[in-house]
């Protein structure tokens, strides 16, 4: 009897796993959310109170890389069981330039690049790949004081600065009434791309605050 227990609790505990957690295989995803977080604004909701490097004025930081995602059409895979070695420190900090920190890419490579079927080093050099694929609307370099404006500025620049993208390929973020993320979804083979429901995270605010370069 116990062990009839045992089995039947073992089943049942199988059945009631979320299914992402049975699918979550290096590789095994849909598609790409690449997200670009605004620097100065992360700096004001978060970075100032770590005293952060990121945040000197020195790095003269706007639209850094937060990650490349593996993404499923609803879901997403997270701290994958990889084979490949972990990313080594020079690999890190020749993300600096793009990320902010070679702690935000060991982060990214951890959480996100183990599922992405690559070893760190391709993951690494196909995360900078799509950065640069897409172009930064210069116009926010440009600002010399906080503003609030409304999230669809932001989109609206973005769609214009790269006209294959579609509306439902770009979502805008906010933390703390601040503008916090632009995040674009891609193809494997990172052509833009309709996002999935659950990729979807647009602001709610009518206005947000921005912060120029520091």
């Amino acid at each position: 009897m116990h062990r009839l227990f045992i089995t039947v609790l073992a089943v049942w505990a199988g059945l009631t796993l979320p299914a992402n957690a049975q699918e979550e295989k290096p590789g095994d995803f849909d598609y790409y959310v690449l997200a670009l977080s605004w620097s100065p604004n992360w700096c004001a909701t978060d970075g100032d109170q770590r005293n952060a490097d990121q945040c000197h004025p020195r790095h003269d930081y706007g639209w850094i890389l937060h990650g490349l995602w593996p993404q499923y059409h609803r879901g997403w895979p997270s701290y994958c069981r990889s084979n490949e070695p972990a990313p080594s420190r020079r690999m890190t900090a020749e993300m600096v330039d793009i990320m902010g920190s070679s702690g935000l890419a060991w982060h990214q490579w951890k959480k996100h690049g183990t599922c992405s079927g690559l070893s760190a080093e391709s993951y690494f050099n196909l995360s900078r790949h799509a950065y640069g694929l897409v172009k930064r609307p210069p116009i926010f370099r440009k600002l010399t004081q906080p503003v609030s404006l409304p999230v669809q500025v932001v989109e609206e620049a973005f769609l214009k600065a790269n006209p294959e993208m579609e509306k439902d390929m770009v979502t805008v973020t906010c933390k703390d009434n601040f503008i916090q993320e632009v995040r674009i979804c891609l193809t494997r083979d990172l052509i833009p791309a309709p996002c999935g429901r659950d990729a979807i995270r647009d602001c709610r605010s009518g206005n947000a605050r921005f912060d120029p370069v520091r």
